[in-house]
């Protein structure tokens, strides 16, 4: 077990598995693991209500004070796909390991199909691409180590997360 002194962060779009990798990931740590989107959920209510009340502008502040609150700490941090769209969340991503988690277009539909994340509402995996299409520099600009999860078992993503983690990334 790796003693954190810092927060690892998980960065990708949508249904690239951050948060089935990182709740994975903080468990071998033995530290543990925060989903932003889920302490935004939690605190402010659900986010497609949270997108349709405040607008993307407003749910982006919501998130950037949720990952500033956790990655102040010593844990795994899973981000939501838009969160990297914030100047001030980049800013404190540059000061902490993150890691980017991809999946290709053909892996990731089923694992988005039905789901209720506003972003998709209309186009699905149409919109899924050109999101990730968008912010893919973004992710690729702040991520320290990049793993692919389209077909990989998630033990080995983990296992590589954790190997990576122990050679003082964080």
């Amino acid at each position: 077990m790796t003693a954190l002194q810092t927060a690892v962060v998980l960065i990708g779009p949508m249904g690239a598995g951050k948060t089935s990798v990182g709740k994975r990931v903080a468990k071998s740590l033995g530290v543990r693991f925060i989903d932003t989107d889920r302490v935004v959920a939690r605190e402010h209510g659900p986010i497609p209500t949270l997108f349709e009340t405040l607008g993307e502008p407003g749910f982006r502040a919501l998130e950037r004070d949720a990952v500033r609150d956790a990655v102040a700490q010593p844990v795994v941090v899973s981000l939501g796909g838009g969160a990297v769209l914030d100047p001030a969340t980049r800013a404190l991503l540059r000061e902490l390991p993150v890691v980017l988690l991809t999946v290709t277009p053909e892996a990731v539909e089923s694992r988005i199909s039905g789901s209720d994340r506003p972003l998709l509402h209309d186009d699905g995996l149409a919109a899924w691409k050109a999101i990730a299409a968008e912010r893919a520099p973004l992710y690729a600009d702040l991520a320290d180590l990049t793993l692919d999860t389209s077909h990989r078992p998630l033990s080995h993503v983990v296992a590589d997360i954790v190997t990576w983690v122990g050679t003082d990334h964080a």
